[in-house]
């Protein structure tokens, strides 16, 4: 029997969760400085679409803490697409990063949205919860040729009843992982900058020379970092494939043959335990960078590196402190995790047409350059290279060439229990409570019982 909320007890449930209702009225009485060029769809858009979004979106103004920066909020996007679609209207939903998988879960369980951001589209469309768009692509001769390369193979997925991975999501934010350095403070003790495609061993030797006190500022300086918790089994699988190697290969879960225990990973996991001598304390708990991204930095490189806290930096206008280079890369050229967030349609949904309308909105130049002009959330258009608003930061376009040459199709695993398996044993080598032999035997085994057990 199909359960249905009631809104009161939706509200409760929501709110319970971290969810925000941010999109019940209608046109926004605030009003953009921002012009379109886009001309209203014809066609009866008469209905309420509900978008679930995952991050810090705010629906009105916001004013960044730190650096007094302003950004327009949700409403631009909202009022441009009800001006496109008369009689439409957008509801937001905003979750926060912290759980978002069991925040999404519940929303779908409820069929509380149409749209979904969903960077777990692997999960989701496993279970048969999202509704594949090929068809809407083959029904408006829709080209995805504008997209940036190797996002939209990236996103493919598998649903139960497909044999090969199919398009069950649209980009829509950007996301990369690279390697990212202080110039300063290479400059300040003598060392040549990181080469465009580093190995393992120019980020060794480099980090080594830069840990100790600085020959100018007199103060204790860092040659590396990474985190500890949460992305260092996505650190560790890098740097293996900088090793020209691979976490495993498949894409099925049956089909799936994990490599955790292989030569190379053994020997990433070493290098990562060696790095380990040149980090800040408190890398296990998430800490130790407090100071990275601003004039006082103290850590030569960082190893794994998103573009988040990019606009932060830029506001500061301490940029050209910076530098961006490329993660390690196999012999192909790729390597990094696969990541950002694509748009989904809910296949519980009562209103799939507008919901794919919104979905090509979202790759709009209009929106996209709206979200990294305003949020700082990285375009997924080819186009976007060219931006005054992109190339007069020298840091992107690496950035957007990372997201180019990350691995894809995406991990399999990368957001599924294997991941976290293999996460917990590389934190006890890292802590010693294990060898790295024994924590990648443990990793294999349990891993491969769990694929086995699906």
């Amino acid at each position: 029997m199909k359960i249905r909320l009631t809104l009161l007890g939706l509200v409760i449930i929501l709110f319970a969760f971290g969810i925000y209702l941010v999109g019940f009225q209608g046109t926004s009485e605030k009003s953009s400085t921002r012009t379109s060029t886009l001309e209203p769809v014809d066609g009866d858009w008469s209905g309420t679409l509900k978008v679930a979004l995952v991050g810090e979106f705010q629906l009105q103004d916001t004013t960044d803490p730190i650096t007094g920066e302003k950004s327009e909020g949700l409403y631009v996007i909202k009022d441009e697409f009800e001006r496109l679609y008369p009689g439409a209207t957008v509801e937001f939903f905003i979750m926060p990063w912290r759980n978002y998988v069991a925040n999404t879960q519940a929303m779908m369980a409820g069929n509380e949205a149409d749209v979904y951001q969903m960077p777990g589209v692997n999960d989701f469309a496993a279970q048969g919860l999202l509704e594949p768009l090929q068809p809407f692509i083959d029904q408006d001769d829709y080209s995805l040729d504008h997209f940036s390369e190797n996002l939209i193979d990236g996103w493919k997925t598998i649903g139960p009843d497909d044999d090969d991975p199919v398009i069950y999501s649209l980009p829509f934010l950007g996301d990369a992982r690279f390697i990212q350095y202080d110039k300063k403070i290479f400059e300040e003790w003598g060392i040549e900058p990181l080469s465009d495609h580093p190995t393992l061993d120019e980020v060794s030797e480099k980090a080594k020379a830069m840990t100790g006190v600085n020959p100018v500022t007199g103060n204790d300086n860092y040659g590396i970092y990474f985190t500890g918790t949460n992305d260092t089994s996505l650190v560790l699988t890098n740097i293996v494939e900088g090793l020209n190697s691979s976490w495993g290969e498949g894409y099925k879960w049956d089909e799936i043959e994990l490599e955790f225990d292989s030569p190379e990973m053994l020997e990433a996991l070493d290098w990562l335990i060696d790095m380990s001598s040149y980090v800040p304390s408190g890398i296990m708990n998430g800490q130790g960078n407090e100071l990275w991204n601003t004039p006082q930095n103290n850590i030569a490189i960082s190893i794994n590196t998103g573009p988040g806290a990019l606009k932060t930096l830029f506001a500061q206008g301490i940029e050209d402190q910076y530098g961006i280079v490329q993660n390690f890369k196999n012999e192909e050229g790729i390597g990094g995790t696969f990541s950002g967030s694509p748009l989904a349609i809910a296949n519980q949904s009562s209103n799939k047409e507008l919901a794919w309308e919104f979905i090509k909105f979202t790759s709009s130049p209009f929106v996209q350059s709206f979200l990294w002009e305003e949020w700082g959330n990285t375009p997924v258009i080819a186009e976007a290279t060219e931006w005054e608003s992109i190339t007069k930061h020298e840091l992107m376009l690496p950035v957007l060439e990372a997201m180019s040459t990350a691995e894809a199709p995406r991990y399999p695993w990368a957001s599924s229990q294997p991941r976290y398996i293999l996460q917990s044993k590389v934190e006890g080598a890292l802590t010693k409570s294990l060898t790295p032999e024994q924590a990648l035997k443990e990793a294999q085994q349990e891993s491969t019982e769990w694929l086995r057990a699906r």
